[in-house]
């Protein structure tokens, strides 16, 4: 018995099997160790896997996270470790919501990676000056910014459309912002001579618009929420080629208000009709995009869940009706190489189409710099 484990797995992870699997069959095990496990593995590190990524419907959808979740049940200690710890077997998840979900803080405290790899980045959370920030660690950033292009064009069609300008101090003067990052590639890849970064030069940037409305344009003007608030109040204008797209953070800078009170101040300043938002995080490489009213549609590469605040085991979709508020749960599908299934402190719920908001965050919880916003 024991040759037979040593052919594919180190005597501790025998003892692990044994005690995850000791009701199952002998032949059962060997075949789920000498298979299951290497045909996951081969199945996640085969490119033409991820080539495909954002091509979905909800069975695809729950196909590949039920392999992903059971791929990483086996490669990702941590995430083993904590199933371990919560008796779970693995083989017994058919359903997205028996999918157990790893408490966001773990990014804080741990190496959250699945598999052995010397990670090409390591994206790091803005936090504010008194939280511990959480650290992604990214195996191949061209996936990540690869499914955020890919994300981007299922919402707003392909970037060499936009001209791109993005208003993100303090965001900048990081050089592992997972933010930043994805905005210097946007900006590239739109090909545009006028796109790019802004600090806090807003006469400049108020200059630039003007000149992308006259010639009609479309632009993209992304930015931290508390950076939009000063440009706006300093430089007021009537848009009309131009999507004012925010991202949450007011870093303390600002009075807290409310989603609803910020999109009614941005879009009077810049007389618009609606405010654009982003929903990201560092944990994540995937992300949602809302074209107004703070309601957020649901890429193909993630999938929104509430869970309850008194129970974190009672987890529900935007399909199962429930007509009630709790706390997110995401798949990300793109975080093969670090966890799809994360448990944020961030408050949500579901709107009748199936789109999500964010409501704001869980008492006790480290406010975070993208999602200083309440509802």
């Amino acid at each position: 018995m024991k040759a037979i484990f040593a052919a594919a797995n180190n005597k501790e992870q025998e003892q692990d099997v044994n005690e995850l699997f000791c009701h199952v069959p002998l032949l059962i095990i060997v075949d789920l160790l000498k298979i299951n496990r290497f045909r996951l593995k081969n199945l996640f590190e085969d490119p033409h896997f991820k080539e495909d990524l954002t091509v979905f419907d909800n069975s695809r959808f729950l196909k590949r996270a039920i392999e992903l979740f059971r791929y990483q049940a086996i490669e990702n200690p941590l995430y083993k470790a904590f199933l371990k710890q919560l008796s779970v077997d693995p083989l017994t998840i058919s359903t997205l919501q028996d999918i157990p979900f790893l408490p966001i803080s773990f990014f804080k405290s741990h190496q959250v990676k699945t598999g052995e790899f010397i990670p090409e980045s390591c994206f790091e959370s803005s936090g504010t000056t008194t939280t511990q920030n959480s650290k992604h660690y990214v195996k191949n950033t061209q996936v990540y910014l690869n499914n955020a292009e890919a994300l981007f064009k299922e919402s707003y069609g392909e970037l060499d459309k936009y001209c791109f300008l993005a208003l993100l101090p303090s965001y900048l003067e990081r050089t592992n912002s997972s933010l930043v990052c994805m905005a210097d590639y946007f900006i590239k890849k739109s090909k545009h001579p006028e796109s790019g970064f802004y600090l806090t030069n807003y006469e400049e940037l108020h200059n630039k618009l003007l000149e992308l409305e006259a010639s009609k344009q479309p632009t993209l003007l992304i930015g931290v929420t508390f950076a939009l608030i000063d440009f706006a109040e300093k430089y007021p204008m009537k848009l009309k080629y131009t999507i004012i797209m925010e991202t949450g953070g007011m870093k303390g800078r600002k009075k807290e208000m409310t989603r609803a009170e910020l999109h009614v101040l941005l879009s009077t300043h810049f007389g618009v009709e609606k405010i654009h938002a982003e929903y990201g995080m560092t944990e994540l490489l995937s992300q949602a995009y809302s074209h107004g009213d703070g309601l957020f549609k649901m890429p193909s590469t993630m999938k929104v869940l509430l869970r309850a605040l008194d129970d974190p085991f009672d987890v529900w979709t935007a399909d199962d009706n429930r007509e009630q508020a709790g706390v997110i749960n995401i798949i990300d599908l793109a975080n093969e190489d670090s966890v799809g299934f994360i448990a944020t402190d961030d408050l949500g719920a579901f709107n009748t189409d199936g789109s999500f908001f964010v409501t704001g965050r869980v008492d006790k919880s480290d406010i975070r710099g993208c999602s200083l916003l309440a509802v």
